[in-house]
């Protein structure tokens, strides 16, 4: 048993050292890998003391490669980190790094992208709305892009 843990272990500090990932991340892994539920609650905790899985730091991370990356707003970041079972407050810290410049550039390259064959401005408008707002951007903030206010 010692030994399959030690191997888990050292599998797992591979798997993080990839790239960031979070506890639950890490606990699906496990699992996959048919790993008892003692060996994966002793496996986290020892990642966690040595630094390999950080809740906050992987707040930051993800939130910030989503929107560079994926071009994703603030709402989808949140529901996407919200289902990885991180902490609310590393959420909002994670949210919170994303810069008001920034992140209004990348909603303005998002309404850019998208290519709307309708005549009428106002239903075209809509439409772009409908859009940025299924990628995660406030609409209220849309609408101020739309009309040059920001």
């Amino acid at each position: 048993m010692v030994k399959e843990s030690s191997f888990l272990l050292e599998k797992a500090r591979n798997y993080c050292n990839y790239q960031e990932r979070c506890i639950y991340d890490v606990k699906q892994k496990l699992l996959e890998w048919r790993a008892s539920e003692k060996t994966i609650g002793k496996i986290i905790n020892q990642l966690e003391q040595q630094d390999y899985i950080n809740e906050e730091r992987f707040a930051v991370s993800f939130a910030l490669g989503k929107l560079r990356n994926n071009k994703w707003g603030k709402n989808k970041i949140f529901y996407a980190l919200s289902q990885k079972h991180i902490p609310e407050l590393y959420v909002q810290m994670g949210i919170s790094e994303i810069e008001d410049d920034e992140y209004i550039t990348v909603l303005k390259s998002v309404l850019a992208s998208k290519q709307i064959d309708e005549a009428d401005t106002y239903r075209q408008n809509i439409k772009l709305v409908k859009y940025a707002v299924q990628k995660g951007f406030q609409a209220d903030l849309v609408w101020k892009v739309i009309r040059g206010e920001v």
